[in-house]
């Protein structure tokens, strides 16, 4: 399936966002029937958020490991019909809230169950899955495993504190006591591998069946490590950090659409010339094990291959960094010659300059137009979006499309500019504010753009409640999840409707 051959419709939604009944959404049961829902609906698309484990605040775009897996998100259902878990053993599971991911209980709910069952996993697993770990296990491409078992492991043993704050000979890594350990802590070790087989066992039959049902699997990367990683640990020599692993300066960006004080992220930068004289090796690893998880890879913050924003560790805020060179077409050649047939979206948004754009064009890639940030600009004429690009109504960062028009509180929009807001998309939809979200995904639906993606809530029309995330604020993000009953027949058959009257 070619990603650009025809006219596409899509659903955005992370996993952890999926309706079931363990406390989270899965890559199992759960995904495999929001596959058959998108199918119902007319869509052949389907994106969603990293995949990694996560850590603090919950965020997939700060992962603890760019390679692995997030545990959390192991199907349950599938491990009772692979009778690697027993039913009184998830239990807790299934009290947890289904309307939302209460993570601070699902996280030690859900890692009792795993442990469980990486416990007994050569007990109860059949020889066929034991043949398939094994060979996981010992698979060139997963050279990233034992680092990161080793990595998870130590972050129990030190209260899961970020690594910078482990003992001396641990943080930089003294042979002699990583060997030493992990001698004393085999099990557990090798738990956090039987984890991420399980992790990657169950992944490969969504994407079968995804391929199967016709859908596409669209991922996403973010083109930063978190500083409290196992890649950050065990390959410093990545970053611009010091020889104790800190960085002298961290990423962001400058003040923008979502926040007047820029955003300080505070990921490591990457040290681009150790990069470019290993050939981007790391990157091509990367981004190849992104590849064999979904059709196509939205590069997130495209820019900062161009140019990045560069803040002094410390800074109180994004205002006081500056525009530094990135590594630009190098990059890209050395991608191309690894991996010639890699898909790959540009997240081309925020302070987009020419250059960007000339780097975006230069490699053929197509970029990202999402109408809540174009609706307002002068003379914006949806008939004019571009057809190799991707259309989106708002992204997992923005407001729900009705809660974007209507106005939420906290919004940092005055007053004026949300009337502003509301007059154009009503001129421009000739809708009302009632239908609002219905006309603007009408809007995207029937643009040129060869993909178009709606999240979820928009399909449904739901208001700022229902937001995924704000970027910025570190709370109550990242919970919102759908349920079961929004998306029944009656629904489904409507957005089919308006998928195929706009021809996709």
């Amino acid at each position: 399936m070619s990603l650009w051959s025809e006219r596409r419709a899509g659903a955005l939604l992370h996993i952890t966002s999926l309706p079931g009944d363990y406390g989270v959404g899965s890559i199992g049961v759960d995904a495999r029937r929001f596959v058959d829902a998108l199918c119902a609906m007319g869509l052949t698309a389907w994106q969603f958020l990293p995949l990694g484990p996560t850590a603090y605040g919950d965020s997939p775009y700060q992962p603890l490991s760019t390679f692995a897996g997030n545990e959390l998100l192991i199907d349950v259902a599938d491990l009772l019909g692979d009778g690697l878990v027993q039913d009184a053993e998830v239990s807790a599971l299934r009290a947890l809230p289904s309307t939302e991911t209460d993570y601070s209980a699902l996280i030690p709910a859900k890692r009792a169950v795993l442990a469980t069952v990486a416990e007994a996993f050569d007990q109860r697993a059949t020889p066929e899955l034991q043949r398939r770990l094994a060979a996981f296990v010992s698979a060139p491409e997963q050279h990233w495993l034992s680092d990161y078992a080793l990595f998870r492991v130590l972050k129990r043993e030190f209260g899961e504190q970020c690594w910078l704050d482990w003992p001396a000979s641990f943080r930089q890594r003294d042979a002699v006591c990583l060997a030493d350990f992990a001698g004393q802590h085999q099990a557990a070790i090798r738990a956090e591998e039987v984890l991420q087989f399980l992790f990657h066992d169950q992944w490969q039959r969504l994407v079968a069946y995804a391929n199967k049902q016709g859908v596409l699997l669209l991922g996403d990367v973010p083109i930063y490590l978190a500083l409290d990683s196992a890649d950050a640990w065990a390959n410093r020599e990545l970053l611009e950090v010091d020889d104790d692993g800190r960085p002298q300066n961290v990423a962001g960006v400058p003040p923008d659409y979502f926040s007047e004080d820029g955003q300080l992220w505070g990921n490591p930068l990457y040290n681009w010339a150790y990069h470019a004289d290993t050939g981007f090796s790391w990157w091509i690893a990367r981004l190849r094990a992104a590849a064999s998880r979904a059709a196509c890879v939205r590069l997130d913050h495209f820019r900062g291959l161009e140019s990045y924003w560069s803040v002094p560790s410390g800074a109180s805020s994004a205002r006081d960094g500056q525009w530094l060179s990135g590594p630009g077409d190098a990059f890209f050649f050395a991608v191309k010659q690894a991996l010639p047939n890699l898909a790959l979206v540009a997240e081309d948004l925020g302070l987009i300059t020419p250059e960007v754009e000339q780097l975006r064009d230069r490699h053929a890639l197509p970029g990202m137009v999402v109408l809540q940030f174009k609706i307002d600009d002068d003379g914006f004429d949806p008939t004019h979006v571009p057809s190799y690009c991707v259309c989106y109504t708002g992204t997992h960062d923005n407001d729900t499309t009705h809660g974007w028009f209507h106005g939420a509180p906290g919004d940092t929009r005055s007053a004026e500019d949300i009337r502003s807001t509301q007059h154009a998309a009503l001129a421009l939809t000739g809708g009302s504010a009632d239908t609002i979200a219905r006309d603007v995904v009408h809007m995207a639906l029937a643009s040129d753009a060869c993909l178009c993606i709606v999240p979820m809530q928009d399909f449904l029309e739901l208001g700022s409640f229902a937001r995924f995330n704000t970027p910025g604020e570190s709370g109550a993000n990242w919970r919102w999840r759908l349920e079961k009953d929004q998306i029944d027949a009656a629904f489904c058959a409507t957005i089919k409707s308006q998928v195929n009257q706009a021809n996709r």
